[in-house]
């Protein structure tokens, strides 16, 4: 408790001696459950994202926890066929459901918000995963949105292409002719 009083005051000093130095619309977020901040490993960390999804959405958690690896931009994009990710942009995680397994690309870090932020995206389809879905990028929109419900309670944002996201999820064929 120390720290965050330590830099409550730390902020409100800064912005009362240079408020020039912050745009108007700033505002000033504190995580308001940094818990996922302290976790000691991996498993500690997926069991908070868990804890949160329980209460956050009505994906049921699994019995099983699924495998995660930090791996290279090129392991993943070997194995981003077998995914349901098709989102626009870097690859930064993605979900095997044969395997189980979670993939985060590096570089990947548990002490930034918007890192976590893909490991719990990626549980999101962990838990998706048991469910039939018309097309794999159906499951996408629900996963942003928890994505993004998390970094906001951060006062962050989760940077999603969100017309690209809502089009895929609809599986509609592309490029469409008439005859």
């Amino acid at each position: 408790m120390p720290r965050i009083r330590i830099a409550v005051a730390l902020a409100t000093a800064l912005v009362a001696l240079c408020p020039s130095q912050l745009p108007a619309e700033t505002e000033i977020r504190f995580d308001p459950a940094p818990q996922w901040r302290a976790a000691a490993n991996m498993s500690a960390l997926v069991d908070t994202l868990d804890d949160w999804l329980d209460v956050n959405s009505d994906w049921q958690r699994r019995k099983t926890s699924p495998r995660i690896r930090v791996v290279s931009e090129w392991v993943a994009a070997e194995r981003q066929g077998t995914t349901s990710s098709f989102q626009r942009g870097r690859l930064r995680g993605l979900y095997d459901p044969e395997r189980q397994e979670i993939l985060l690309v590096q570089p990947w870090n548990a002490r930034s918000a918007q890192d976590v932020s893909v490991l719990l995206h990626e549980l999101v389809h962990h838990r998706q995963s048991t469910h039939h879905w018309y097309c794999p990028a159906a499951q996408e929109l629900p996963a942003y949105r928890l994505q993004d419900a998390w970094l906001a309670e951060r006062g962050l944002d989760a940077e999603v292409n969100w017309v690209a996201v809502v089009l895929d999820a609809g599986c509609t064929p592309r490029d469409i002719h008439p005859d």
